[in-house]
This record gives structure tokens, sequence and C-alpha cells, in this order.
């Protein structure tokens, strides 16, 4: 069959619901509308409230980091900018080690022996290399144990201090800094900034500044240890700070303050004086051993402890250096010759002593066994003798009949560039005047055997008055000879023998014997109303026993700078021109033999020796004094009160000549006595014994001088204060 009325069409399945203008109308939209279309919107989470404060905490955050970042950005800038200023202007390295603005003065006694330092002494450059190591290891145990970890700051270090010094009550910059050992190097140069002389009124006020631990101060550190540490390696930083640091008693560095306290070099030191040395440095004028030995030696034991804690002793050596601990040495625990080489910085050249920028060497006449008796006689009479808790003063000076100084006592407590009795204070002298009166006699014809009248005696003072010397006991005593009145220390023979040759030439031989002070005008001249200091007078007394000669007071032997061997200058004797013949010198002394013997310095005998001296007791006993010699040595002493207080029950015949005699006996110990230079005169004869009721006349002899001759006018009174026609 055929299959007629179809087509050949194939058949196919309808589709249904095929959209088929879709894709055309996709493809007309724009890509973001198609990126939409496939994602579903978001929902807004939260209220209004908690999307403002997550919007305004993200812009402060914003804007804090964006400062934050160029802040730092600016500041690393600055500091990397004075890091590299500080870089290239850095000094070389040994201009670091020594920049003292003043030099120092090391003074030697008789024996070479060093015993004094003044101003800032430094011991010679020591490195990180050749000093001990246990003072290396103690210096970085206590002030930086990080140090050769850290570059210049550490970090650690300051907020452990801040975290110290808020636990102590204090603020969080006040006390300890957290400084490294090179930011202290830092502070020790100060910057880089040079000490200026126009800009601060003295080098304790550039240092004060210098070390200021203000914040800024603090800030502006940083760079420079940057700095520092950029230029110089570890052990050149430690070097500096070695050589640089102040620790007490004027040592500047650990070779001077090692050299200073011990006696011997910063290389040769052990653990317990590395540890002392170490301490030193958190406190130098509070630790140093010379003002508190068994403070420096607690603060030592603390040191030793953090040496042990951070390896650097082992146990055995822990319990060694504290079993024993540091001690000074001889020279620096006696501390003696205080006065004496405050007095050679006053009395030196100031260019080579108090302001020497050189380091200077001084050779002196100091004998620090001859200081050591001055200072046990002077502990012995107030300790025995005079009542507990007074507050009476003494000076003694001790010298060679040349003026070289050898002993000084300026007081009963010494310190350094505290007042001098024995050179600054000015006091009345009292009878001590008297020998000179009688050196000016003997000079114009008297003769010790002499005789004098003591009796009352007024003479009338234009513009003051009638004046009426009297005696300390207040009675007269008639005819005495010139001796008996030295010996007795009587006033008004003194008097009318000074009035007899006139006053002008007392003053004369007195200021030709070295006491230059202004001198009273008035007849009290002779009762000494004059004031000296006991330096001048003991050096007066010297040239009495030297044969007559003026005698200049001297210490230094020799000056040199240091390092150099030859002297800049010295001296090897204070003896200068004549005053009275050697004859009326040795006579005197024989007068003044009788003042121990006979008269009012009978405490001041020394078995065995010939001594010679006289006493002095001012108005109201304000003052004491006995000045003596024996053949080797003058030594002079005063008692007082500061402020002129009377002395209660003390002359100069008391205490002062007790504390002479036991210098004296201390000083001669175990030396030959000697006699002295003296000549006694022979006694003349009388036809008619002298009497009350006809004083007899003195018959100077010729005069031994054109210029003290005495004249008809001096004779014509000496009649009429001696008696006679």
């Amino acid at each position: 069959m055929s299959s007629s009325g179809r087509s050949g069409r194939k058949l196919v399945a309808e589709r249904r619901n095929v959209k088929a203008p879709a894709r055309a109308k996709s493809q007309a939209q724009p890509k973001s509308a198609r990126k939409s279309a496939r994602k579903p919107a978001k929902r807004k989470s939260g209220n209004i409230i908690t999307r403002f404060v997550s919007a305004t905490v993200s812009l402060i955050w914003r804007i804090v980091w964006g400062l934050t970042w160029r802040l730092g950005a600016t500041v690393a800038a600055l500091l990397f900018l004075a890091t590299a200023y500080f870089y290239m202007t850095m000094p070389p390295f040994t201009d670091l080690l020594d920049a003292r603005a003043r030099g120092s003065v090391t003074m030697l006694d008789s024996g070479d022996n060093v015993f004094a330092w003044r101003g800032e002494t430094f011991g010679g450059v020591i490195t990180a290399d050749t000093v001990s190591p246990h003072l290396k290891n103690a210096i970085i145990a206590t002030e930086d144990r990080r140090f050769y970890q850290h570059f210049g700051v550490s970090p650690r270090g300051i907020a452990g201090a801040i975290r110290s010094n808020l636990q102590s009550g204090r603020g969080a910059f006040a006390g300890a800094g957290g400084s490294t050992i090179t930011q202290q190097v830092a502070k020790l140069l100060c910057l880089g900034v040079p000490f200026d002389p126009a800009q601060w009124d003295s080098e304790a006020a550039y240092e004060a500044d210098c070390r200021r631990g203000t914040i800024w101060r603090k800030i502006q550190e940083l760079p420079f240890a940057f700095a520092l540490e950029a230029q110089f390696s570890k052990d050149e930083i430690l070097t500096i700070y070695m050589n640089r640091a102040f620790l007490g008693a004027g040592a500047r560095g650990f070779e001077a303050a090692s050299q200073r306290y011990f006696g011997r070099s910063a290389t040769e030191v052990g653990p317990s004086e590395a540890a002392m040395l170490a301490g030193l440095l958190v406190a130098p004028s509070l630790y140093a051993p010379t003002r508190n030995l068994q403070r420096a030696q607690d603060r030592a034991a603390v040191v030793i402890g953090l040496m042990h804690n951070q390896g650097y002793l082992t146990e055995y050596e822990l319990i060694e250096a504290r079993s024993y601990p540091a001690t000074l040495s001889e020279s620096a625990e006696a501390q003696r010759g205080i006065h004496f080489a405050d007095w050679l910085m006053q009395s030196g050249p100031s260019f080579l002593t108090r302001d020497t920028t050189e380091d200077v060497l001084i050779n002196t006449t100091f004998d620090p066994r001859i200081q050591a008796a001055a200072e046990e006689a002077v502990a012995h009479v107030f300790d025995t003798r005079v009542r507990e808790g007074s507050e009476a003063e003494v000076a003694v000076v001790v010298m060679s009949a040349d003026g070289a100084v050898r002993g000084m006592v300026g007081g009963r407590q010494p310190s350094v560039g505290g007042f001098n009795r024995a050179t600054q204070a000015m006091r009345q002298t009292g009878s001590a005047f008297k020998p000179f009166l009688y050196a000016a006699a003997l000079e114009n014809g008297f003769e010790p055997f002499d005789l004098v009248e003591d009796a009352p005696l007024t003479i009338n003072i234009p513009g003051s008055g009638p004046w009426s010397p009297r005696n300390y006991d207040n009675e007269f005593h008639g005819i005495v000879t010139l001796t008996e009145a030295l010996a007795r220390s009587l006033n008004t023979p003194a008097v009318r023998v000074s009035e007899a040759m006139g006053r002008a030439r007392v003053r004369e031989v007195a200021n030709q014997f070295g006491l230059r002070s202004e001198l009273a005008e008035g007849p009290a001249l002779a009762l000494g109303a004059s004031e000296s200091s006991l330096l001048d007078m003991t050096a007066a007394y010297a040239g009495i026993l030297n044969g007559g000669s003026a005698v200049r007071p001297y210490g230094i032997e020799q000056l040199r700078l240091l390092g150099e061997q030859e002297p800049l200058f010295g001296a090897s004797s204070g003896i200068g021109d004549r005053v009275i013949p050697e004859r009326s010198a040795k006579t005197l002394t024989w007068m003044m033999t009788k003042v121990i013997s006979e008269g009012t310095g009978g405490r001041a005998r020394l078995d065995g020796w010939e001594v010679a001296g006289k006493t002095g007791t001012t108005q109201a006993a304000r003052d004491a004094w006995f000045i003596g010699f024996t053949a080797d040595y003058v030594a002079g002493v005063w008692m007082g009160y500061d402020d002129n207080s009377p002395l209660r029950g003390v002359t100069g015949g008391g205490l002062p000549a007790e504390i002479w005699r036991e210098t004296m006996l201390r000083v001669h110990e175990g030396m030959t006595p000697r006699p002295l230079p003296m000549l006694e005169p022979e006694r003349p004869v009388y036809d008619t014994p002298p009497t009350t009721e006809q004083p007899a006349q003195p018959q100077p002899a010729a005069p031994r001088s054109s210029g003290s001759a005495l004249d008809d006018t001096i004779r014509g009174v000496l009649g009429s204060i001696f008696g006679g026609n």
C-alpha cells in the first residue's frame, strides 16, 4: 500500500516553556547588572549605633596608624641624622681617655712616698685588655650585664629601671635610669660638649650639667650612644669608661683610684679590691673607703654577689672575697698631712697648684713620723686632760731650724679644704711675743742680768688715757733681772724695756724675724697685743735657734711636671737675712731655757734634753700658746676657741705646754740628745745690792749696730723708767 496525502517531514517533539529571548536580553545588559543578578543582596546587620561605633573606631585607627608610622619614620630619620652627626664629629679614641680641664698635684713626703693628692688625679691609661680581669668583670656585673650583647641601649634595662623606680615610690624616671655603659660614656663625654669657662662657673657646675637625668637628656644620649657603638669596639668603649669615671677622693679613672686607695695598679687588683672599686660607681663620695671603710666594704660585698651570680666568681672565690674584704693602703688609711697639703696648695704658685692644668709632682719636707707624733700628742692630751665635749681647738706646727715644715695639725678634725688654724687663724700672741722684745734689747746693748723694776706703771696714751699693765698673778715682784722677767713672764718689766728702746725698734726686729702682720702701735706691743699665725710664730722662733737669721717656712723641696726629670723650681733652705748677731741669739736661747727650768714653762721639760721656749696667754685667756725648741726641732702649739671665747683654766704653761711636751717626746724618740746652741753670760758683781727703794739702772753694753745705738735721749728715758739719775 502506498501512503498518499502525507508530506515527507520528520516529526520532532514540541518544546515548551523555553524562553528563547532571555539569552539575547542577557547579552544586552551591563556586566555589573549581570553580576548583581547572579548574587542575592546582603542584608545590613546590627542597629545604627553599632554601625556608628564601628565606623568611628575604624576611622580613629586609620588616623592613629597613619600618624604613628609617619611620626616613627620622622623620628627614625632624625635619630639617623643625629647619629651620623655625632659619628662624624667624634674625636679620636686616644683623645677621649683623659680630657680633664684641670690637672693634678701629687705630693711625696721626705721618704718619697705619696701622702696626698689634690685636683683630679689621673693615674695613667689602662685598657680593657691590660686591666685586671676581676675589675673588668666587676664593672660589667655591676653596671651593664648585657654590655656585649646590646647595641648601645638596653630596652630591658630601661623597663627594669622604670619598674624599680615605681616600686620604690619614685617617679618612673627618678632614681635608677637603666643606662648602659655606652650611655654612661656618652654622659661622661658630656655628649661631646667641651668645658667652657665662659659658660660654666666651674668644672663642678659643668659636670653637674652633664649628669642631669632628665627625659630630654636621656633622649639626647641615644644617638650619641649609637654613634659610639658605630665608631668604637666594645672594649674601646669600656676603656674610655674605665679611664674617665670619677671614683672619689679626686681620683679620675680606675688606675688613679686603685693607686689612691690600695697603693697598687688597677692591673693587679683581686676580686675584693675590684668589687670595692666597681662599687664606687653608683656614688663615689658616699662609698669612698677613705670616708667610711665599713660602708665601702658592705657595698663591695653586694658587688661580689653579683659577680658570683653572673658566673665571674667560683664558689670558693666568693667565700674568699667575702672573708677577706679589701682594706686601704697604709698611706690612704692614715690620711695624714691634710692640713700640710692644703697649706702647700694655697702657698704654692697657683698655676702649678690649685689652678694647674698639668699633672704636677711635688717633693715635700713632710715627715709622716713627725706628723703622727703631733696627732697622737693632741689626741692623748684631749683624751686625758680635757673635759669631754669641749669644743676648744688646737693647732701644732713642727719644723726644722731652717724653716722646713715637718708636720702640721690645723685642727682636731682635719678635712680637705677645711679651716687651717695653723696657717689661717690670726690670733693675739700674748707673752709668746716677748722673746723678740728681748732680742731687740740684746741687740741694743742690754745684758741678761741687767736689772729692771717690776712695779706699778702707768702710761698716758694719747686719745685713750692712762694705761697700767699688770702681771698674770696681779702681784709685783720688785727688782728682777731681764732673764727673770722673761722666765716668769712679767709684764711691767717688758713694757719698761720696750718703752726704753722705742716701740719702733721692737717692731722692726719682730718684722725682720718674720712677724709681718700689722703690729700694735701702743705700749701693749710688748705684751703681744698684735696678731700672728702659729706658722709665722714658729718660724720666728726657728730664727732664734739657727743663730739669729730670719726664716721663711717652706714645704716644697722640688716641683716638677709628671714624667719630667728636670724640676721647675725647688728650695733647700728657708734661712734668710741675719736679724741679730749670733751671740745675741745664743744668749737669748739661754734666757729662754730659764722659762722651762725656772719659769712658766715647767710642764714642757724633756728629760735629758735642753729645751728653750716661751708661754703665752692673752687677755681673758682667749688664746694660749707654747712655742719652744730643742737643738733639732722647733714646735709651736696654740689653743683657743674659733669664736674667740675665753678658755677656762687654760694658760700657755698648761695644756699647750703639755701638748708640746707629748709631741716632742714622740718626735725625739730614738734620737741622741744634743746641746742647744746657747751662750751663758757672766753674772755681774754689784758693789751694793739693788733694793726696791733704789732700783738699779741697767747698764747696757756698747751698741752693736749703729742703727740701734742708745743715744742720749734713750738713756734719759732709761733713767726715768728704771730709776737713777
